[in-house]
């Protein structure tokens, strides 16, 4: 089977078509070598994903005959994803959300005046 198309049938990406894109960016490997989304996928090969961030690595086990349901999707793969690699995505989202709450947009004119009025008092 194609390395895109496993991809796609093991659920690391909603359609073939990303998985296709992400072999020709390079962000798959296949045995630590970068590959074309026609490579073939045999069991136990060690595969190496790049997706939002996180080097995902996953050992084939068995060749699914299309794609399968989600409970289904560990009996074709291992994941031996380390944890670490999960642990710097959370830093991320926090950073964000400590920033500005989602939605609030711009802000208002109030905000801006108590703002200018906190940097005037800083440095005055």
């Amino acid at each position: 089977m194609r390395i895109d198309k496993y991809l796609w049938s093991t659920r690391y990406f909603k359609t073939r078509n990303m998985g296709t894109e992400a072999c020709k960016k390079g962000q798959v490997q296949i045995n630590g070598q970068v590959v074309k989304p026609s490579r073939e996928v045999y069991p136990m090969d060690k595969i190496k994903v790049r997706k939002n961030q996180i080097n995902y690595e996953l050992t084939v086990l068995d060749i699914p005959e299309s794609r399968v349901g989600a409970k289904l999707v560990d009996i074709y793969r291992k994941d031996t994803t380390p944890a670490e690699a999960f642990e710097h995505n959370e830093l991320l989202a926090y950073s964000k959300a400590y920033y500005r709450k989602k939605g609030t947009g711009r802000p208002t004119k109030k905000d801006r005046r108590d703002i200018d009025d906190y940097t005037d008092e800083e440095t005055g």
